[in-house]
Order: structure tokens, then sequence, then C-alpha cells
């Protein structure tokens, strides 16, 4: 072999060397991005709201970012955020629930018609609507952990059940707003608003709030918290190293019923009467929220704040979209394609646990 010869074959050397150098450190940062999300499953969605109201603030200045036009979006999300907290907790336990909605109102119906039709005083009307909400959570969470039936099926069954149980009850009937606003006022109270530097807030976005950070340090924090993800994350090896997985499922369930009937009260306050018509898109919505939100579908990771951010996500595309004029349609086109990027981002960051 020539001294040419040697000299071309340690160049191809020391050009494989750096292509398979780079090709490492390439590796090696998607790694780290795929780690770092993994770990913080609600950096995606946070940093998707960062710059979806940067982009929306560029394009409609003063008339977009401003305190009240924020804190619109929070009144527009609030009754959305509290049962997608409420959904979260059932899908970290990797199940479904869709009767959240038919809950929702289910429970508001049962405050109007206790205060109204039966002259119940109205706090006491309240907390039976709360616990109707929670015994609704817990039939669903019997049938899944006690008889062992599918998620979706049990609460796709109870979501025609709690449905028609409330237009049956209620007779279709609308309390006006007017009335509860002279005789029971306490059902109006998540709809009270007070002024913080030209930004409005209610008593609900408070709740909202509040809830979304209360749940987040429990699920992080307690024992229950933990026993939800690794139920979530694999039943029966949950089960085998100790965790009560029926107990753990029905207080979940339960749980997520008195969120929706608080979401139920809620409801009263931001529309001001009782309707039994009202917040039937709240099941598809919750999802929504929950599935851009980083939450996974298969349970067992992601953080409840991630359903916050994908709520106010939703409510920045539709205040921004409408403020630009835009077709209503292209809302919901949006978010189809950020539910399918949310989807493909889940199972990317899934290979890091395979």
């Amino acid at each position: 072999m020539t001294d040419t010869d040697h000299y071309e074959s340690s160049v191809r050397e020391k050009r494989a060397e750096k292509v398979a150098e780079f090709e490492s450190h390439s590796k090696g940062v998607m790694s780290r991005v795929q780690h770092a999300l993994h770990v913080t499953p609600a950096l995606v969605p946070l940093i998707v709201l960062i710059a979806s109201i940067v982009i929306f603030g560029l394009l409609l200045g003063s008339r977009f970012f401003s305190p009240f036009a924020l804190t619109l979006i929070l009144q527009q999300v609030q009754i959305v955020g509290i049962v997608a907290a409420a959904q979260s907790l059932v899908i970290l336990t990797a199940g479904i629930d869709l009767s959240v909605g038919a809950i929702m109102v289910l429970s508001s119906v049962v405050m109007g018609q206790f205060t109204f039709r039966y002259g119940i005083p109205a706090p006491i009307a309240v907390l039976c609507g709360l616990t109707v909400g929670t015994a609704c959570g817990f039939v669903n969470g019997w049938l899944v952990s006690v008889m062992r039936l599918p998620p979706f099926i049990v609460t796709l069954g109870s979501w025609q059940i709690f449905l028609a149980t409330n237009y049956l009850y209620s007779a279709n009937e609308t309390i006006r707003a007017q009335e509860i606003e002279a005789n029971a006022p306490i059902l109006q109270l998540f709809g009270a608003k007070f002024e913080i530097g030209g930004a409005v807030f209610t008593v609900g976005v408070v709740f909202m709030i509040a809830l979304i950070v209360v749940l987040g340090w429990v699920l992080r924090q307690t024992a229950w918290g933990r026993h939800v993800y690794a139920v979530g994350d694999d039943a029966e090896a949950a089960q085998l190293s100790g965790v009560n997985v029926k107990r753990t499922l029905i207080s979940v369930y339960m749980l997520s019923g008195l969120i929706c009937a608080f979401a139920g009260w809620a409801l009263i306050g931001r529309i001001g009467s009782v309707s039994p018509t009202s917040g039937y898109d709240a099941n598809i919505e919750s999802i929504t929220a929950v599935v851009i939100g980083g939450i996974s579908l298969f349970g067992g990771r992601g953080s409840i704040m991630g359903s916050l951010f994908g709520a106010l996500i939703v409510g920045v595309f539709s205040l921004g979209l409408r403020l630009l004029g835009a077709d209503a349609q292209w809302t919901y086109f949006f978010i189809g394609v950020l539910i399918i990027a949310a989807v493909a981002v889940d199972q990317w960051i899934r290979k890091v646990s395979a």
C-alpha cells in the first residue's frame, strides 16, 4: 500500500470518527431532552401555552395582551379546568370517565331543585348536590374496581344513566337567574367577581387554581398520591407491592365525582341559572385539556398542573382566533392538531421507560 493510500485511509477513519461523534452527541442531546420531558411532563404544555400567549399578543397587541383579556380566559376555562382535574385523576389510573359532564349537571340540578322544589335551605341543598356527585363517582369506581368492568364501558353507560336521570328528575325545567339571585344567592357564589389591578377574577377561578395546586401536592407528597400513580403504571405490580388497588380506584372515582359536583356548583355561578341542558360538552373538553396537558392516556405518568395548562391553551386559542376574526372552525382545527401532536409526543417520551 502506497503512502497516498495510507493517507486516504487515515482521512476516511477520521471522518468516520467525527460522524460517529456527532451522531453520539446528537443522540445524547435528544436523550436528555426526552428524559427532561419524561420527568417534567407539564413542561411541553407550559411551553406551548407561553408561545401561544406571545404569538397572539404580538398579533393583537393590547386587545389580547392585557390583564382583563388574560383573566377573561381564566373565567372562560374555569368549568373545564375543574372537570379536567377530575378527569386527570381517573386517567392517571389508566382509566377514563365519560360521565363527568353528566355528574356535573345532575349535581347542579339537585342543588337547584332541592332548594326551589322542596324548600330545603340552599346550603344544605348544596351539600346534597355534592353528595350526589360523590355517590355517582362511587358507583363508577365500584363497577370498575370490584366488578372489573372496563372504565370506558362503565362510564359510557353511567353517562347515559345520569343524563337520563337529570332530564327525568328536572323535567327539563330551568331555574332562572333572577329567582336564584333573589332567593338563594349562595348557588351563584362561584360567579362572584372581584378586581385586582384591572384583572377581573371570579370565585370559580380561585377555586380552580386552588384545587389544581392542592391536588398536585397530594399526588406528589402523600402515600395516596403515589398509590394512584402506581395503579396507573401497573395495577398488578402495585397490588403485589401492598397497594389496595380496589380501595384506591374507588377513592379516585369518588373524589372525581365530588370535584364534578363542585364544577356543577361553579356552573350555576358561571351561567347564573340551573339548566339541565348546560355543560353537555364537558366530557370531550375535559379529555382534550388532559391530553394536551401531557397526561398519558396509558396512565401512571403526568402532572395535574398540565391539565390546567391544557385548558388554558384551548382558552387562548379560542379567544385569540375570535379576536382575529377567524372562523370558529379554525379553533377546532388547531385543537385537533394539538391533540394529535400531544399523543405523538407522549409516545416518544414513553420510550425513555421502555
